[in-house]
Parts: C-alpha cells; structure tokens; sequence
C-alpha cells in the first residue's frame, strides 16, 4: 500500500524483535530506513536483505544508545539527506534479572536504566529538534504492561518502563504547540530475545515464559507502530496497549497445556 513512501524512519534496536520486525513492515511500505543496534553484523545483513528486497534507501550503523557521545557523533555525522527524519521508533531496551531488589546486580540495574531510559532521552534529545525545526515528526516510544503494573521481581525493570510512560506524557506536553505527534505502544507478552536476555541466556528458564499461550510477535507490534504514524495529521495516538487475548495484566494469563 506504500503508506510510508519517501518518509524516513530511524529505529532503534532494529537487529532483533520489535525493531527488526517494524523495520520490514516499514520497508514493504516504502518507507526508507535509518537502522541502528549494537550488533553491527545483524544490523547489516537485515539493511542489505531490505534494500534488496524492497528497492528502498537503507543507511545503517552500529550504535550504542547508552553512549551519549557515540549517539551524539554519529546522528549529527548523518548525511543531511538522513536527517530528514520523519518517524522516530525509540525501540531499544531490555530487562535483566528478576530477582529481589535488595538481590539485584548493580550491573544489571545499570544496564536497563543506560538503555531503556538515558538511552531514549540521547536520542530523541538529536532526533526531536531536527523535526521541531522542520515542522513535521512522529515520535514512537516502545514501552510495556511493566510501564503500568509491577510484578514480583520486576522492581527496576519496571520503573524503566515506568520512566518511559512519563517521559512519552513528557514529550506530548511540551510538543502541543507543534505538529509533531508522540506515541507509546506498550506490549504485554512478545515472544522475541526478551525472556533469552533477561535470564542472561538461559534457554529453558526463557522457553517456560510462554508456555501454554500464545504470545504477540514482533509484527504484531510493529502493526501498531504503523497505525500510530499513519493517522490523518489532527490525529495522535497518545497510547497502545496490545496483549495476547490469554494476558489481562501483566500476572494475570491463562495457559493451557
């Protein structure tokens, strides 16, 4: 349907999940990709299978959203034709650990806040006034049932998404007198990389999370990342949250089997 022809959109932690999947929803709708994540080998081969398989404009590179300088030197190292940008998806960010808070680590703690919320404010501190000054822009902030509710071990983890709420409120107060338009999708259960980071890579223990529903998947989010950005212009989606019919709240599932 090309709804997203000749605009641009910059994805964050686009190598995997949420990210890569609205990167190829985008790209089959003509959209042309900006494509960042840490995994620089990913992020290529996902920007060289879109670029060929879509005919668009893919730029890429690998980036570190917790490294205020690194974000800084490489958004303004951007080409001036890439820095158009018309849609912004603030998607990096991960859980680590579901333990206590007073058995947390430090080290994970540290992780899920760099990334999940100074990550989200280094890059939308470049991003925002390149569209404030053009006039036009949709901001879409990815955050969680977490952002809405706790649950046992998820302390931290939550108040990043907790923040993220906030912060997308934030954004909307103080862009009113503008154009730009700024929206959170917040997912219950996806079934992506998440449950593997979270238990630092153990299969099983990530496996059990989803079994006995069924789970959104990574296009499933990312088809309500297009609905945001492709509302008429008096439009703004200030909110999504989308679960599996089987979760009303973020302990609350029904599993069969």
């Amino acid at each position: 349907m090309n709804l997203l022809r000749n605009r641009v959109a910059f994805i964050t932690g686009a190598s995997a999940g949420i990210g890569e999947a609205t990167a190829a929803l985008f790209a089959e709708e003509g959209a042309n990709l900006i494509l960042a994540a840490r995994r620089g080998d990913r992020i290529q081969k996902l920007a060289e299978r879109l670029r060929k398989e879509y005919q668009i404009n893919v730029h890429f590179f690998q980036l570190d959203v917790r490294n205020q300088r690194e974000v800084e030197t490489k958004l303004t190292g951007l080409p001036e034709e890439w820095k158009t940008i018309d849609i912004l998806v603030n998607n990096a960010g991960l859980s680590r650990g579901l333990e206590k808070l007073h058995e947390g680590k430090l080290s994970d703690w540290e992780e899920m806040i760099d990334t999940n919320i100074k990550g989200l404010l280094y890059v939308s501190r470049v991003v925002i006034p390149w569209m404030v000054q053009r006039g036009k822009g949709d901001i879409v902030n990815i955050g969680s049932i977490a952002g809405h509710e706790l649950y046992p071990g998820g302390n931290v983890y939550c108040a990043t998404k907790f923040a993220v709420d906030a912060l997308t409120k934030g954004m909307q107060i103080d862009l009113v007198d503008t154009p730009l338009r700024v929206s959170t999708v917040d997912p219950g259960m996806v079934e992506t990389e998440f449950s593997m980071v979270r238990f630092h890579g153990d299969t099983e223990r990530a496996k059990k999370v989803y079994q006995g529903i069924q789970p959104l998947s990574g296009r499933d989010v990312a088809e309500a990342i297009l609905f945001c950005v492709t509302r008429p212009p008096h439009i703004n989606i200030h909110q999504v949250r989308i679960m599996p019919t089987n979760q009303a709240g973020a302990m609350v599932t029904y599993r069969t089997g």
